[in-house]
């Protein structure tokens, strides 16, 4: 919904006046302010997420004025909550680190050598940054799906409120992707013995070139995370500029971001070594795809745009095929979660692999 624009005056001609009566039977005030009378309705929830009162218009309506909401507003009001990213990552990693130690996690069945903790607590780290990361684009994924469907009357927050926190969490978990392929790239340049600067491009390429990585299930698990970084970061950061080319191209392009938290699950259950076979951590991972599975359903049944609605056929056909098709899907894609969880089984490894061995020399 499109706030009205009231034609330009010239600054010495003084505005006009503008008198409203109150509706028949219902008291109220005569309006005789005209910035109150020209200011925009609030917002409805059909006309969906990630338009405020300060929202661009149309391509071309000017510059940002100063109530825009920027990239630099949204970084400094990031910070709480990336100092609590910064607090679980921390824990993670104690938890990872304390496994190491006792043995009983399933890394040192894939990699034993890794039992020195001392040698490779980087690549623990880089492990806690990407389940960190995994956890922060769950919950920002979830706010998005609340704030583009129905929302449940046992939430306080306002809608701007939560459209805020989509956005923060949305930065940071940019943040932690990146800091997660940092350390991997760094955990291979300290056990690199080559010239610096050759293990320096030896390990950027590997960690941030898609195919650079060849060994073993990193050849396909690598290259899908970095597909997620890479789209997470226009698709995350597109929002600030969105009024160069128009909210409609930019809410088209923000579906797009089920696709980053897709990626993401998909890297972390093939290289995890966390969760490298079946099991409970396994299945817990899962389990929190069921939360998201079920919102998807349901804004794709309730949306909160009255546009994007199903109802009967009518316009094209094609899109309400496709509307149609979505949604069915959606719906095979819960039932399939709810299988997995029942069975406990999902296709993943349930015994160790025959060689162990990594093209990395770690000695």
């Amino acid at each position: 919904m499109e706030p009205t624009r009231e034609p330009a005056q010239s600054p010495s001609a003084p505005a006009p006046e503008r008198v409203v009566a109150p509706r028949s039977g219902r008291e109220g005030p005569t309006v005789t302010d005209p910035a109150a009378a020209a200011a925009p309705a609030p917002r409805s929830a059909a006309d969906g997420p990630g338009r405020s009162r300060t929202d661009p218009g149309p391509p071309g309506a000017g510059r940002p004025g100063p109530g825009r909401i920027t990239l630099r507003s949204d970084l400094r009001a990031s910070l709480p909550d990336g100092l609590l990213a910064l607090l679980v990552t921390a824990v993670v990693f104690v938890v990872i680190f304390v496994r190491i130690e006792a043995k009983t996690s399933s890394t040192l069945t894939v990699m034993p050598f890794m039992e020195d903790t001392g040698a490779f607590w980087v690549y623990f780290l880089s492990q806690a940054f990407g389940w960190s990361a995994l956890l922060w684009a769950w919950g920002t994924v979830v706010l998005g799906l609340l704030l583009s469907g129905p929302r449940p009357g046992w939430i306080r927050l306002s809608g701007p409120s939560l459209e805020r926190l989509h956005r923060t969490t949305s930065l940071n978990t940019i943040a932690l992707i990146f800091a997660h392929a940092l350390l991997f790239a760094v955990e291979l340049i300290r056990h690199d013995k080559s010239a610096w600067y050759a293990r320096a491009w030896t390990a950027f390429v590997e960690s941030f070139v898609p195919g650079g990585y060849d060994s073993g299930t990193g050849a396909t698990a690598i290259p899908i995370g970095q597909a997620a970084l890479y789209l997470a970061i226009p698709l995350g950061l597109l929002f600030y500029v969105r009024h160069r080319f128009g909210p409609k191209t930019w809410r088209i392009l923000h579906r797009f971001v089920i696709v980053v938290y897709v990626l993401s699950v998909w890297h972390t259950l093939l290289y995890g070594t966390n969760v490298w076979y079946d099991g409970w951590f396994r299945n817990t991972v899962w389990l929190l795809q069921l939360p998201i599975a079920a919102l998807f359903l349901v804004r794709l049944m309730k949306p909160a745009r009255r546009s994007e609605r199903l109802g009967a056929p009518a316009g094209s056909p094609a899109l309400w095929s496709l509307r149609a098709t979505g949604r069915v899907a959606a719906a095979l894609v819960l039932i399939a979660l709810v299988t997995v969880m029942v069975t406990g089984r999902d296709g993943g490894r349930t015994v160790p692999p025959a060689d162990t061995s990594s093209s990395h020399n770690h000695d």
